[in-house]
Parts: structure tokens; C-alpha cells; sequence
């Protein structure tokens, strides 16, 4: 008597736990209108927010399709607006990045302005009711005419908004607003430092993705500083 042997058309792949791994279960919409099977995740009973939408009666599924349409649509704006942005966009969101860690940095360890030298306290009591806070991450050599050095740490200082702006028509004893800054950073740094970063003229040239690498760290930096002064 012969045994009628009983084979798979398609063996299943075994894991490497030696478990046969099963392809996923597909169910039909729950939209009556609709015929489509499909792989549902966790918790989906439709088969898209058409369906969801469709189904008018059951006010639990019409709330989570809308919500799901609403976090569609920013998506795609979000996705609109990346690619209409320019190559000096992502520059200057790197910038605003590194200039707003090294402000709130050098806060934290009560430097003063590096133009004018007056303390956080006396630049705070003499701002008064001005709005917008006191302080700016300044640029030693500016971002015009040095702009390789736009996202170097050591040419971003702490200055009050009055010598960012240009308008303290003395920095210090008869020394403008730039020979301030110099004097100071020369304080700072010393002198050799000071002239190294005058001479430094290497190119840098960031790609997109590096500018976006660059911004997230400095933004990074910037959370677990103030993190650390809220803790601390």
C-alpha cells in the first residue's frame, strides 16, 4: 500500500531560529464599497483614508482618517518647502545654530560683551525695557567679507546687541566697536591666536547634507546646555 506523500509548492523559509517564517495575513477593507485586500498594520482596518472617511457611521475611524490626512498634508508642505529651499537657506540655519550655542555658552560661564567689556549685569540694567534679549553671538571678521569663517567657533564671541549692531560709537576708551573686539579677543585668546584666525582664508566648502549635519549639532549642543542650566 502506497502512502500519498503531501508536499508544499512553496517550502517556507526557515528563520535562523530554525521557526518557519509566515508571510503576513492580509485582510479585506471594512469599507463595504470596497473589494481591496491589503496587509494591514497594527490596529488598520482599512486600506486607505478614502475608505476610512467612507466609512461615516463609525465616528473612531473617521477621527483617526482625518488625523492621519492632517499628518499627511504636513508631511508633504514639509517635503515641499525642503525642496524649495536654496543653498543659502540651509547656510544661514547653520549659522543662526552656531551663533545661538555660542551665545548661550558663553553666558553660562559670565562672559561679558567682547566689544565693549561692560558685564551681563551692567549691559541687562542699562537695556531696561528693550525687548528681544541683550545678547548677540557676534562675528569677529564678518560673515560678508570673511564668509569661510561664518561657522568657526572661535570667530563667534559674545557681544551686547548695542556693538553688534553698530551702534556703540566707542567700544571701549576711544577704540571703535571692531578695535574693541579685537582688543578683547587678544584678552582672550592672546595675540598669536588672534592673528591666525585674521590669516585664515582655506575655502570651505559645506554641502547641503553637511549643512543640515552641522546645524543638528550645534542645535543639539544648544538642548543640553540650557538642559544642564535648568538641572544645574
Amino acid at each position: 500500500m502506497k502512502r500519498t506523500e503531501l508536499k508544499r509548492k512553496t517550502p517556507l523559509k526557515a528563520k535562523a531560529s530554525g521557526i518557519a517564517e509566515r508571510k503576513p495575513r492580509q485582510r479585506r477593507c471594512d469599507n463595504p464599497a470596497c473589494d481591496v485586500k491589503f496587509t494591514p498594520k497594527i490596529g488598520q482596518k482599512v486600506c486607505c483614508w478614502q475608505c476610512g472617511l467612507a466609512i461615516a457611521d463609525q465616528p473612531a475611524n473617521q477621527k483617526k482618517a482625518r488625523v492621519a490626512i492632517e499628518q499627511r498634508e504636513r508631511r508633504e508642505i514639509k517635503a515641499r518647502k525642503e525642496k524649495l529651499k536654496k543653498y543659502g537657506d540651509f547656510v544661514q540655519k547653520a549659522t543662526s545654530a552656531v551663533q545661538a550655542y555660542r551665545r548661550v555658552y558663553e553666558l553660562s560661564i559670565g562672559s561679558g560683551c567682547m566689544s565693549c567689556r561692560k558685564s551681563q549685569a551692567e549691559i541687562e540694567a542699562a537695556q531696561g525695557w528693550k525687548t528681544g534679549g541683550a545678547w548677540d553671538g557676534g562675528h569677529f571678521l564678518g560673515k560678508g567679507a570673511r564668509p569661510e569663517l561664518r561657522l568657526e567657533e572661535n570667530n563667534i564671541w559674545l557681544q551686547c546687541k548695542g556693538c553688534n549692531g553698530g551702534s556703540a560709537k566707542y567700544a571701549r576708551k576711544g577704540e571703535s566697536v571692531r578695535t574693541g573686539f579685537r582688543l578683547g579677543l587678544i584678552e582672550r585668546i592672546g595675540l598669536e591666536a588672534v592673528e591666525a584666525l585674521e590669516a585664515d582664508h582655506r575655502p570651505r566648502k559645506y554641502t547641503i547634507e553637511e549643512l543640515k549635519q552641522i546645524t543638528a549639532h550645534y542645535r543639539a549642543l544648544l538642548r543640553d546646555l540650557k538642559k544642564e542650566a535648568t538641572h544645574g
